[in-house]
């Protein structure tokens, strides 16, 4: 009977058990993207079951009820599932925060970010769809420390300038940006690359760079663009969003009544009658902001496809954007397309093909901006009394008299009136062998292309804006065409070898030749048939003039470069690599053609030395790495062509038979001594990592001296025949500018609980630009344009490149009195009289001179600062980006100083008698002194941006079931508001100019963008 019972119970034991099996299946995706993951080791804890997920990243495995199963892969954080039950489940791997062991482009080759020994910076694909920026060089500005991205316009297309760790040169002061090993010809290129189409950005800062020689001496981007993955199933994404644009601000100019009264006083101080008897009835008036700036619409798509085999791989991808302007709507409009492929063949075990290629075209129409007389520039200057149309319907004229000048024009008609278009269409891309030639060597062999066209039109109509300077007496069509076209060659090879199992060497050795070449034509054809621009083209206008019609140009230059480096590691601990290259360029003369770029960089991982002791994984301090660098580079590009030699681009009158004939002439003095400008960078940094690596921190102290800047119009005798038209100066080696500062980015990545995680991260850097040489016979070389004629801009000795040059306010005179005592001002123009701006005596001599002229603001800022912050929690993600720029200062220039011209509402703090104001002086017709470029005219323009704000929310994959691996939407606001004391437009604009560049003349402002959008992956 006991047997019986016992053979009962252990039945029922055993079916109890047998019971207690659940199956758990499903696929394994990547967090960020949907994307499935094969080969996901999938465990169970305590016990030797397991499989991995196939291509599909598909699982299938029986546990026990109550078991826990482990999801783990290299590179994502390992992912717990308790089994209870049998189910389908979708599992989510995130990218481990621990990053050390991301690999690192550091220019013909690659190594990881725990051994990399320079000052490098990174922007990944998800920072890029966090941001969602209509240009790529958007996603720099605030990410990476030492990187400072200004805008050149807001207008739709608009290029927008990078610079790494201040301005080194009076010229050219762009880096130099790679795409997939190919060097772009322009760095606004980038700007036309799809933002979706980009894996991610490295920016080289310091000697780091040096592989690159001659292009590396503003700094190095590189981009590597996205590719299909091993082994992964055909998958489709596609990114959409749309969106409304508007301006950010609009400046509180005088409304009719304010203005009327304004000219009232304006006029009685001149002794002359006043214009408006009667103030009553005037009221607000015309708001022309608000008839010039509109809502405008953006939107954009994007489509990819993407897979592979166990032997290739491909990624081909196309998008759109349509981006009408807040100001003049299509009439400023921005239209692009793209197409990628990329394709990589393991052809066998010993060699791979990858190739990669970008087509681009795009559609851009423009308005006159930020000039003397742009469409804004008039918006602010036409006053509140005008309306925009006549009794007839027809656009208002501003009158053409003393009282408004002959510039300032209706902008609607101006709007109306503006006519032209631009098509470019480029491809580009490289194509690349890798050879295996033995274990630890590889040959690899790269061509890279582009060829681009660009044909532009301009239609000047016949009009009449009532005696203006910029009315059209006869109608006329501008048309350019230009093809423009390079190639590189890179062949190099990389060897690995490591001795005694402690001494690792990475020895690369290579060259480069490149080649750059191009034309274009410009003409001009006159008396457009029905004055239209539906007939404005050059085989319709058969006008002849006597003037020279069409002009034209070409350009051929080449390098040649070769390259050595190597990279040694001794355990781990012990980091070292030196890098030499020798270029020669045809843009100099044969015997300074060639030049040297030798660079050294070093670092030492305190934290993997025996004494370090890392207790466990809750240590104070994970990761410590200390580095420095130093090394020579070059920039070439800095000359405005072929300085050497002289060419026939001049004009001149020749006399032949006793007739007057116009002809060629010399053009630039040549200089045959002219060479490379060379950088001199310093860099010592350190890399901390906190609590296991849940918190960062990079701090660099740099020094950055770039010698023999190439300066332009040296002065020379006028014998030589500099004077003539299209002749000009030599260009010599002639300055110095030393850049200095200290850059900090922390860090901190932490998840609270199941479904918190969040991700902060804030970088500043500290700089000091000063110009420490201009040997060019006068000390200074000035640039930039205040008013009808002044240069208020200056590259000097002993003060920033760019600074602002003129006389220093010290307020208003109060009473005549004061007038009386203080030093006379005749000699620049005329006396003052109380309500006027005291200038500062600078030199002491009792008299206020151009001498007294001096430095009076910097538009270069001496720190600037970014913060990110992302929140995720359960299917929920908010992100948002701050930038802040400090110290840069700007100047007011978008005001005409003419009677009857519009102000601000700053005026009505003006003086108007003894003690009224110190600030702002009085108004008259009147001569005065106050129009003269001083410190009144210079604003600080510290500011604080938000640029991105965005929430979105990842539909659960039980909703999408098998057809979406993921499905996201969200909405954004970018550049949400700027927090600033500047009374322009946009305090962050600069035209890009390292001289002259902070003036502003009525800057396009960057429109704010509310947008919804969505990300889908099939």
């Amino acid at each position: 009977m006991k047997s019986k019972l016992f053979l009962i119970a252990f039945l029922l034991i055993s079916a109890f058990s047998i019971a207690q099996e659940v199956e758990i299946s499903g696929q394994v995706n990547e967090e960020a993207t949907g994307l499935p993951i094969p080969g996901v080791n999938v465990t169970v804890q305590n016990s030797n079951l397991g499989t991995v997920t196939d291509m599909d990243g598909n699982f299938t495995i029986k546990v026990s009820t109550g078991s826990v199963v482990e999801f783990s892969f290299l590179g994502y954080e390992t992912y717990q599932k308790k089994a209870t039950t049998s189910e389908t489940i979708t599992v989510l791997l995130k990218e481990t925060a621990n990053t050390l062991d991301e690999l690192v482009l550091i220019g013909y080759g690659s190594t990881t970010k725990k051994e990399v020994t320079g000052a490098v910076g990174t922007v990944s694909s998800q920072t890029l769809e966090k941001l969602r920026p209509v240009k790529v060089e958007q996603a720099l500005q605030g990410t990476v420390s030492g990187v400072n991205v200004t805008t050149q316009s807001g207008a739709p297309g608009s290029n927008l300038s990078i610079r790494i760790r201040g301005i080194g040169t009076n010229g050219n002061a762009d880096p130099a940006v790679i795409v997939d090993g190919y060097l772009l010809p322009n760095a606004a290129d980038l700007g036309l690359i799809n933002p979706n189409d980009i894996e991610n950005i490295t920016v080289l800062k310091d000697a780091q760079a040096a592989i690159y020689g001659t292009i590396a001496a503003n700094g190095v981007v590189l981009v590597t663009t996205k590719k299909g993955r091993k082994n992964q199933k055909a998958r489709i994404s596609y990114n959409v969003y749309t969106g409304i644009q508007e301006t950010t601000r609009k400046m509180p100019t005088l409304n009719a009544t304010e203005y009327a009264a304004l000219l009232n006083e304006s006029y009685a101080n001149g002794n002359q009658a006043i214009p408006y008897p009667n103030l009553n009835g005037l009221g607000k008036g015309t708001n022309w902001q608000d008839e010039v700036f509109e809502q405008a619409p953006i939107t954009s798509h994007d489509l990819s496809l993407s897979g592979g085999t166990d032997n290739v791989t491909y990624s081909v991808s196309g998008s759109h954007i349509d981006q009408e302007g807040i100001v003049g709507g299509d009439k400023s409009g921005f239209e692009r397309n793209t197409a990628r492929i990329s394709l990589g063949v393991d052809v066998n075990e010993k060699l791979k093909l990858n190739t990669n290629a970008i087509f681009t075209q795009f559609n851009r129409k423009t308005l006159s901006e930020n000039a003397l007389g742009s469409v804004l520039f008039n918006t602010l200057n036409v006053p509140a009394t005008l309306t925009p149309y006549d009794e007839e319907g027809a656009y208002t004229l501003v009158p053409s008299n003393t009282g408004f000048g002959t510039e300032i024009i209706n902008p609607l008609a101006q709007i109306d009136n503006t006519y032209n278009d631009y098509n470019y269409k480029r491809l580009n891309g490289t194509f690349g062998l890798d050879y295996n030639l033995f274990k630890g060597l590889t040959v690899t062999g790269r061509i890279g292309f582009s060829t681009a066209n660009g044909r532009g039109r301009t239609f000047n109509k016949q009009i009449s804006y009532g005696g203006k300077i910029y009315d059209v007496q006869r109608s006329s069509v501008d048309l350019n065409a230009t093809n423009d076209n390079s190639y590189t060659f890179d062949l190099f090879a990389e060897y690995k070898k490591t001795f005694a199992e402690a001494h690792d060497f990475i020895f690369t050795i290579g060259t480069t030749a490149m080649k750059d070449w191009g034309e274009g034509l410009y003409a001009t054809g006159y008396d457009v048939p029905y004055n239209s621009w539906q007939y404005a083209d050059i085989s319709l206008a058969n006008g002849l003039s006597d003037a020279k019609t069409n002009s034209s140009y070409v350009y051929d230059n080449r390098r040649l470069s070769h390259f050595g480096r190597l990279q040694y590691n001794f355990k781990g601990r012990y980091l070292l690599s030196g890098m030499i290259r020798r270029d020669m360029s045809t843009r100099f003369s044969p015997t300074y053609r060639v030049a040297w770029f030798p660079s050294i960089t070093g670092g030492w991982i305190i934290s993997d030395e025996p004494f370090f002791n890392k207790k466990d994984d809750n240590s104070l301090i994970s990761f410590a790495k200390l580095r420095a660098s130093y090394g020579v580079l070059g920039s070439d590009s800095n000359n405005g062509g072929e300085i050497y030699r002289s060419l026939l681009s001049g004009e001149a009158m020749y006399v032949f038979d006793n007739t007057l004939t116009s002809g060629v002439a010399t053009g630039k003095v040549p200089n045959p001594k002219g060479t490379w400008e060379e950088a001199r960078k310093l860099d010592i940094g350190a890399d901390v990592n906190l609590f296991n690596d849940k918190v960062t921190l990079v701090a660099d102290y740099f020094v950055d001296t770039r010698h023999d800047l190439l300066i332009q119009n040296i002065p020379v005798s006028g014998i030589i025949g500099i004077g003539a038209p299209g002749a000009s100066a030599p260009t010599v080696n002639a300055g110095t500018v030393k850049n200095s500062g200290f850059e900090l980015a922390l860090g901190y990545k932490d998840k609270l609980g199941k479904d918190f995680s969040f991700d902060a991260n804030y970088n500043v850097t500290f700089l000091k630009n000063e110009v420490t040489e201009v040997n060019n016979g006068t000390g200074f070389f000035p640039g930039g344009s205040f008013g009808l004629s002044e240069q208020p801009s200056r590259m000097q000795e002993g003060y920033p490149i760019g600074y602002f040059y003129g006389y220093q306010m010290e307020g208003i005179f109060q009473n005549q009195e004061e007038v009386d005592n203080a030093p006379s001002q005749l000699g620049l123009g005329t006396e003052a009289h109380p309500g006027d701006i005291r200038f500062k005596d600078v030199n002491g001599d009792g008299v206020i001179t151009p001498d007294d002229k001096t430095d009076i603001g910097n538009p270069i800022p001496s720190a600037i600062m970014g913060f990110n912050l992302t929140f995720n929690y359960k299917n929920f993600d908010f992100t948002t980006y701050v930038f802040a720029s400090i110290g840069n200062d700007m100047v007011r220039a978008y005001e005409r100083n003419v009677p009857n011209g519009n102000k601000l509402n700053y005026v009505l703090n003006r003086w108007t008698g003894e003690g009224t104001s110190n600030t702002v002086p009085r108004v008259t017709t009147g001569a005065t002194n106050n129009a003269i470029f001083s410190s009144y005219y210079v604003e600080d323009a510290s500011y604080c941006r938000i640029q991105n704000m965005q929430l979105g929310y990842t539909l659960n994959p039980d909703w999408t079931g098998n057809v979406l691996t993921k499905a996201r939407i969200y909405v954004a606001v970018n550049n949400l508001y700027t927090f600033t004391k500047y009374m322009g437009y946009d305090p962050g604009a600069s035209s890009g100019a390292p001289i002259g560049g902070g003036v502003d003349r009525g800057f396009y402002p960057v429109p704010r963008m509310y947008m919804i959008g969505a990300n889908i992956n099939f």
